[in-house]
């Protein structure tokens, strides 16, 4: 009960007389779509979740997937939060807005040569190895250049995250980690490799998890699986569980900070470290999502008999995820005056049928010239933006800088 208390108290002092900002008369001179990020929600969210990790010493990684926007980076590097990297132009990109290579992990399936060469110049902190062969290539390289380079084992542990397929990451069907029937072989060799250190254990589950049930049982597995190695000798002094703490789409504004109390409460409860043992983790929508909105315009409003469209501007160039994932964004419409609602599907001007940000959703009477916002796009928007069908990438802005 004190747990549960504490954590609703932390949510309510994080988010007291504080919804995101639009300042929408600096909006209207702008091109769109545009992406909008709100810098004061970040570094709230940020400091929510270092304030909690704290609280056990546990290390936080930002996770550059979710959005690697340097202006936002150079901010969160600042306020002393490590990285979480999946490839080489993210590793430099993190290095270059002020992560300190000791702070970087470096994870991925496949990593090439040149990445690893990066990794291992800059001595990061460690390369999250996914497959023996990938130890090996590692060890070759830094065998080469007469230096040891730290790594993790990347385990699968075959654990339900209860997500969507697609962002799902801890099962015996991904491609990713290594499984459970080879660990101990690969962990031996890891040990025996004499250009690295294999210094940590790393986990991911997957994303946007919104129960807490999956951490638990991750933590379960992660406790059973340091018993298993230290019966043959291996231990570690890192152990990394990864991120995938989801976030509120439907309605933001009611929860703009995740529950980390609560998050990282039960990761305490539950994991089983050991004696100077240190623990990791990857949090990247969870501290990006809600800071950043996408400001589309309405095009055309077409009024049919059994369905009204809103044509706006910007399409899933600029925001994937309803099309890829039948995910759900809040949509609002940031200057009608009107009362009266209507239902609309809210589509843009791709030549694609997916290309649909909702379907049937109750706006006020919306037309020509109106700016609309599609909110929580801080994770998985402009990072995955693209140019199909020769369109041009919006520009990003910053409620300090507006």
């Amino acid at each position: 009960m004190e747990n549960e208390i504490h954590s609703q108290l932390s949510i309510l002092n994080s988010q007291l007389f504080f919804t995101m900002n639009f300042p929408i008369d600096k909006l209207r001179s702008l091109p769109t779509p545009l992406y909008y990020y709100d810098v004061e929600l970040l570094r709230r969210t940020a400091q929510a979740a270092k304030t909690e990790a704290d609280r056990y010493g546990y290390h936080v990684h930002y996770a550059l997937k979710a959005n690697a926007n340097a202006p936002l980076l150079r901010i969160l590097s600042g306020m002393g939060i490590g990285a979480d990297c999946v490839s080489g132009a993210e590793v430099q990109r993190a290095i270059d807005c002020g992560f300190a290579p000791q702070s970087i992990a470096f994870a991925g399936v496949g990593k090439r040569d040149d990445e690893i060469n990066l990794g291992i110049d800059h001595g990061i902190f460690t390369f999250n190895c996914e497959s023996e062969q990938e130890l090996e290539v590692i060890n070759e390289l830094a065998k080469a250049k007469g230096k040891v380079a730290q790594v993790a084992l990347r385990i699968n542990p075959e654990v339900d995250a209860h997500t969507h397929a697609h962002i799902t990451t801890g099962t015996a069907e991904n491609k990713f980690g290594i499984n459970l029937w080879q660990l101990n072989e690969v962990a031996k060799k890891a040990t025996q490799m004499s250009h690295l250190k294999l210094i940590s254990i790393h986990f991911h589950i997957g994303s946007q998890i919104t129960e807490v049930e999956p951490f638990i049982e991750l933590c379960k597995k992660v406790n059973e699986l340091q018993a298993q190695l230290e019966k043959i000798g291996v231990t570690v002094e890192h152990v990394n569980v990864g991120g995938g703490l989801g976030v509120e789409y439907s309605n933001p504004d009611e929860h703009l900070i995740p529950d980390f109390a609560g998050y990282f409460s039960a990761i305490n409860k539950n994991i089983q470290l050991r004696a100077g043992q240190k623990l990791h983790v990857e949090l990247g929508r969870s501290i990006a999502a809600q800071c950043g909105a996408l400001i589309t315009k309405c095009l055309y409003v077409k009024e049919l008999q059994k369905k009204n469209f809103v044509i706006v501007d910007a399409g899933f160039t600029d925001l994937i995820r309803p099309a890829l994932y039948g995910a759900h964004h809040r949509i609002e419409n940031l200057t009608s005056a009107s009362t009266e609602k209507k239902s609309y599907d809210v589509v843009g001007p791709i030549c694609e049928s997916s290309d649909t940000f909702d379907k049937n959703i109750a706006l006020p009477h919306t037309q020509r010239g109106d700016l609309l916002a599609i909110r929580t796009a801080g994770a998985y928007g402009e990072v995955m933006a693209s140019q199909y069908n020769l369109r041009t990438l919006p520009k990003a802005y910053y409620s300090d800088k507006i």
